[in-house]
């Protein structure tokens, strides 16, 4: 690949306009923002052939996916999402054409989350190594932390749950449909602006789930000393769920429950909370120091666990 630092920057952030906060974008050494109130910051990384296979996903899913896993992580705290900066390491034989779908796909889930992509940087990598940083306002708000649930609150998720776990069982069986299965694990569709509605409806505690729900919720009843209980009842088994299921032998709830990488959001809410648009009640918080399904210890997968 013939083409320097600049000119790919520079193709990244074609046509990507700049939020009413950024005051100096791209072209300088660092961005400047002037946020309104307090700043949400968090990063991922994204590596080939651990978070995205280039023979299961186009360069540009992968850019839009760089884009999402870290903008619904801005989310699940309660803020506005505003800007990204992306590091990108690229081996010697990366072509450029690649590089440039995946920079539309940045640009293309940028715009869909309402983010400006500020800054970046690239190097020479053994493989393709996706960076991105994100930030987000809070305009006055607190944050909406793990810690916060209470006994005899509302759980309730926002999104979808199941379609990527279910999509990379499709693509490891070598299959490519149901493609909206593939399509969801080649790059969530996180709800945007659900986390500031949540907020402003109450929300006790918020997570994204990326792990998978039972392991994502688990981490919120560790850090607020509760436990949940899910009721199967409450939740959704979309038809193409069930057909991997029935083709493969794996029971749709282990999809639902322990899919991981949909970057859906879970909150809690105090009872009696009239639930916004968007959002689903799919259990309750109790005091048992677990997450249970219906008044049982789930013995299933629970998700995904890092280093493990």
């Amino acid at each position: 690949m013939d083409v320097g630092e600049f000119e790919l920057i520079s193709d990244v952030t074609a046509d990507l306009p700049a939020g009413d906060d950024v005051l100096l974008g791209v072209g300088d050494d660092a961005a400047v923002l002037r946020p309104a109130g307090d700043v949400v910051v968090t990063t991922d990384m994204l590596v080939d052939g651990i978070h995205f296979r280039q023979n299961w996903s186009p360069a540009f899913q992968i850019g839009r996916k760089a884009v999402a896993v870290n903008v619904s992580d801005v989310e699940s705290m309660g803020a506005v999402p505003s800007a990204i900066v992306m590091a990108l390491g690229l081996p010697a034989e990366a072509e450029l054409d690649w590089v440039r779908e995946l920079s539309a796909g940045v640009r293309d889930e940028a715009a869909r989350a309402g983010v400006s992509l500020v800054g970046g940087d690239t190097a020479r990598s053994g493989a393709v190594v996706i960076t991105v940083t994100a930030l987000g306002n809070l305009d006055g708000r607190a944050p909406v932390t793990r810690s916060g649930a209470r006994e005899g609150d509302l759980v309730a998720v926002a999104g979808r749950l199941g379609w990527a776990g279910a999509g990379l069982t499709v693509l490891q069986r070598g299959f490519g449909s149901p493609k909206e299965l593939v399509a969801e694990q080649q790059c969530p569709s996180v709800p945007y602006g659900q986390g500031r509605v949540a907020s402003e409806a109450g929300a006790t505690s918020m997570v994204d789930i990326s792990d998978g729900l039972l392991a994502d919720l688990g981490h919120v009843c560790a850090a607020s000393g509760v436990g949940m209980d899910l009721a199967t009842s409450n939740f959704e088994l979309p038809e193409a769920i069930q057909r991997v299921s029935a083709a493969t032998g794996v029971s749709p709830w282990n999809f639902i429950l322990a899919g991981g990488e949909d970057h859906a959001l879970a909150a809690t809410f105090p009872a009696g909370t009239e639930l916004p648009a968007g959002w689903r009640r799919v259990g309750v918080v109790t005091g048992s120091g677990e997450v249970t399904v219906d008044g049982e210890r789930w013995e299933g997968p629970r998700g995904w666990t890092h280093f493990g």
